[in-house]
């Protein structure tokens, strides 16, 4: 009993300490950037926002804060706790500690059918949606998914199936960089900033959108903790338990594939993230029960892609790195230790 207490207990700092991170890294994401916005008129923002104060004076830390800034670290922990969750999802289901949308392929095929829609609606001056760059998304996920389960039914070996979907992804990513080439040279930059990442100008609409499909997506995966936590057993194990397998695979692929897209239909391919944050998370908590996990890669992936975007630009200010460059400096590391740790205990 006191075990079970002491267990409960050391979740609740675990998650308190992320939740502390997150607001820490918030308000510092609404202060730091080519413009230093002392933290007494980010709260003035608020408040007037809130009512509980009048509007500002006419400077522009307002406009800053509430209309560039905020937004955008929204969607930093929006997306970054959805590729938290799509990773987590796909190292369950394959099994595989360095599953992820990235290396699997999958971002890169989103990535794809996403540059095609901007393309061909950029050459026909034809506005795209939000609704419809996810859908673009989707559609390239699961078409990247398919291979990778087509190829999994016929690679025993899990490195195989790693080397398959990455070799899906440089294909996906070489023709996304064809696209590129022939768009207009007014569209090039535009798009080339895209294909690398970035949280750059994601506005209220866009987050709003984000809302829409990340928080019932992520919903629908804490719901499936306890037939995750059975299948984790094996097979085997889940079907006495009840549950049917094939209909609760076919959940984790939509469902990781639905999070991925998401992400690149707003912000372009993220790499290391869906890998890292499961690994970092299982070894902050200590435990490896799905009903704890979820929620805290989705708290951790947040975490993860708001301090990396607070990086990527804030150290080179007024400049930008792309959000990838900084996700893989700071996630590879993460990958090469898990690697390491698998090929020892193989040893």
């Amino acid at each position: 009993m006191n075990r079970k207490r002491n267990g409960h207990l050391k979740y609740g700092l675990d998650f308190a300490a992320l939740l502390a991170l997150l607001l820490l890294f918030l308000g510092w994401s609404l202060c730091a950037g080519s413009v230093e916005i002392p933290l007494e008129e980010v709260a003035e923002v608020f408040a007037w926002k809130l009512g509980c104060a009048p509007a500002p004076g006419a400077s522009s830390a307002a406009g800053i804060v509430w209309e560039i800034r905020f937004p955008r670290a929204l969607a930093a922990i929006l997306l970054g706790g959805a590729l938290g969750l799509s990773g987590y999802l796909l190292q369950t289901f394959f099994r595989n500690p360095i599953a992820g949308p990235f290396v699997l392929g999958i971002s890169s095929g989103a990535k794809l059918l996403v540059a095609c829609l901007m393309v061909f609606s950029l050459g026909h001056a034809v506005r795209v949606t939000s609704a419809a760059m996810i859908l673009a998304a989707f559609a390239g996920a699961l078409a990247s998914m398919g291979l990778v389960l087509l190829m999994a039914g016929r690679v025993e070996q899990t490195a195989g199936l790693i080397l398959g979907g990455t070799m899906i992804g440089y294909i996906c990513s070489a023709a996304t960089d064809i696209l590129v080439t022939f768009a207009d040279d007014t569209d090039i930059v535009n798009l080339h900033n895209w294909s690398q990442g970035s949280f750059s100008g994601i506005s209220w609409e866009n987050t709003a959108v984000m809302c829409l499909v990340v928080l019932p997506a992520s919903a629908a995966v804490f719901l499936l903790s306890k037939p995750v936590a059975a299948y984790q057993m094996g097979e085997v194990y889940a079907k006495s338990m009840g549950i049917h397998v094939g209909r609760l695979r076919a959940w984790m692929v939509l469902l990781s594939s639905l999070l991925s897209a998401c992400i690149v239909a707003f912000a372009g391919p993220v790499s290391f993230v869906g890998i890292a944050v499961p690994h970092l998370v299982r070894s902050l908590f200590g435990t490896s029960r799905p009903l704890v996990l979820i929620p805290a890669c989705f708290l951790g992936g947040g975490v993860f892609c708001l301090f990396s975007d607070l990086l990527a630009r804030t150290l080179l200010a007024p400049a930008e790195f792309s959000i990838s460059t900084v996700t893989a400096v700071l996630g590879a590391p993460v990958v090469i230790a898990v690697m390491m740790k698998k090929y020892q205990r193989r040893g």
